[in-house]
C-alpha cells in the first residue's frame, strides 16, 4: 500500500467512524426458501432481500430514514432494486407530520396496506387521534405495491420484470390514495375504536375509482380480546356505472402463560343482485400456503375462517399452528372452496437473528366446488439475519 493510498484507506476509516457516531446505520438479510408442489409437479424458489438502512435526528424534533432494498431470486434468477421505508418525521406539541415513503394500514388491515409515497399529519385531541393524509403509487415497485383491482393488474403484477422495458414493467399501477382516520384508544375503560374515510382515484385509463368508510373496535380485558369491525365500499367504473360492496371481520384472542390461541372471520362480498364484489386497494393474502390461487387471493368474494395457536416451547423456540377454512361468496349460497393447515417453528438464539420452518397444505377435498382437484402443498424455510 503506497502513501496516497494509505491517506485515502484513513480517512475512509474515519469518515465511516463519523458517519456510524452521527447516525444509526444497519443491514439485514432475509432468505427464503419455498419447495411447493401439487400432485406429481414441484416447484423449488430461492428468494431474499438485502436490505440496508441509515437513520438520524434532525434537529430538535425531526427525525429522517432511508431504506432500500435488493431483491433477488431463482426460477428465472432476477435482482431488482427498490426503495423502502424512507421519510422525514417531524413532531409538535399537538401531533405529528411524515412525508416520503411511508407505512400505511387501514383500520382492518386488507383495504389498503403497505408502503405508499405522499405525506401524512396527525393530531392529538381530546376526542382522539385524527389523521389526514394523500399517496400516489405508481413510484413503488409493483410486487411490494400489490395493487391487483383488475385482471389486467393482476396479469401485470405477476409478470416479469423486464430490464430492456424497465419503466412500463417495473412500476406500480398509478393510483391516488387520500384518507380521513380518527383513533380513541380508550372509551368506557375497555373500548378502542378506529375509522377512516378512504378514497382511492385510478390514474389509468380503465377509470376504476372507489370509497371506503371503515370502522374497528377492539375490547380487550386482561387476557381476553375481542374485535369487530366492517367496511363499506362503493366503486365507479368507466361509464359511470356505481356498486356497492361491504366487508366484515369478527375475532378474538386469549393468551394464558405462554401460549395463545386466536380466531378470526372475515367475509367480503361476492356479486348478487346490487351488491358487487368487495374491491380493496392493495391484495393481501388471506392464508400461509403462499402460491396457491385460493390462498393469496385478495379479500373479494371471500369468506375466510382461521384459529392460530402459539406456544413458546422454550426462551428461544415458538411454535404456531393455523388452519383456516375458504368459501367462496360468489356462488349462490356460497362454495366451499376447502381448507388449509399450516404450521411453523421459530428459532430466535439473539435478538439478531431469526429462522423459522414452516410447512402446510390446501385441501380442496375438504370443500364441494372442486372436491376431486389436487391438494397443493409448501415447505418453507426463512432466515433473517440483522448485522448491525
Amino acid at each position: 500500500m503506497n502513501k496516497n493510498q494509505a491517506l485515502l484507506f484513513s480517512f475512509l476509516i474515519f469518515l465511516f467512524s463519523f458517519s456510524l457516531s452521527a447516525y444509526d446505520v444497519g443491514l439485514a438479510l432475509e432468505q427464503e426458501a419455498v419447495y411447493s408442489g401439487m400432485g406429481g409437479d414441484t416447484e423449488f424458489i430461492y428468494k431474499g432481500i438485502l436490505v440496508p438502512r441509515v437513520s438520524g435526528l434532525l434537529g430538535d424534533n425531526g427525525e429522517f430514514v432511508i431504506t432500500a432494498g435488493l431483491n433477488y431470486q431463482s426460477s428465472p434468477w432476477a435482482m431488482v432494486p427498490e426503495l423502502l421505508q424512507t421519510t422525514l418525521f417531524f413532531g409538535f406539541s399537538a401531533g405529528d407530520f411524515t412525508v416520503g415513503r411511508m407505512v400505511y394500514s387501514d383500520p382492518l388491515g386488507f383495504i389498503a396496506d403497505g408502503l405508499f409515497d405522499g405525506a401524512r399529519a396527525a393530531f392529538d385531541t381530546g376526542a382522539g387521534v385524527f389523521g389526514i393524509g394523500a399517496w400516489y403509487t405508481g413510484l413503488l415497485a409493483k410486487r411490494r405495491a400489490n395493487i391487483e383491482m383488475t385482471q389486467d393488474e393482476y396479469d401485470y403484477n405477476n409478470s416479469a420484470i423486464e430490464y430492456s422495458d424497465f419503466v412500463n414493467t417495473y412500476f406500480a399501477p398509478r393510483r391516488v390514495l387520500a384518507a380521513l382516520d380518527w383513533e380513541h384508544s380508550n372509551i368506557a375503560g375497555h373500548i378502542r375504536l378506529k375509522g377512516a374515510l378512504l378514497g382511492q382515484f385510478d390514474l389509468t385509463n380503465e377509470e376504476l375509482n372507489s370509497q371506503y368508510l371503515a370502522l374497528k373496535m377492539t375490547m380487550p380485558f386482561d387476557s381476553l380480546n375481542f374485535g369487530l369491525g366492517g367496511c363499506l365500499e362503493l366503486i365507479q367504473r368507466e361509464g359511470g356505472e356505481g356498486d356497492i360492496a361491504f366487508a366484515a371481520e369478527a375475532g378474538g384472542s386469549w393468551l394464558w402463560q405462554k401460549q395463545g390461541l386466536s380466531f378470526l372471520a372475515r367475509f367480503s362480498s361476492g356479486e348478487s343482485g346490487p351488491v358487487a364484489a368487495f374491491l380493496p386497494v392493495t391484495t393481501v393474502a388471506q392464508g400461509n400456503v403462499m402460491s396457491g390461487s385460493i390462498m393469496s387471493s385478495k379479500l373479494s368474494a371471500l369468506t375466510v375462517l382461521s384459529l392460530d395457536y402459539t406456544a413458546r416451547l422454550h426462551e428461544t423456540f415458538s411454535f404456531s399452528l393455523i388452519p383456516a377454512y375458504f368459501i367462496d361468496n360468489s356462488v349462490s349460497g356460497g362454495g366451499l372452496l376447502g381448507g388449509e393447515i399450516y404450521g411453523k417453528l421459530a428459532w430466535k438464539p439473539v435478538s439478531d437473528i431469526l429462522f423459522s420452518l414452516g410447512g402446510g397444505a390446501f385441501l380442496p377435498s375438504l370443500g364441494n366446488t372442486s372436491p376431486d382437484s389436487k391438494s397443493f402443498w409448501q415447505i418453507d424455510l426463512n432466515a433473517i439475519i440483522s448485522f448491525f
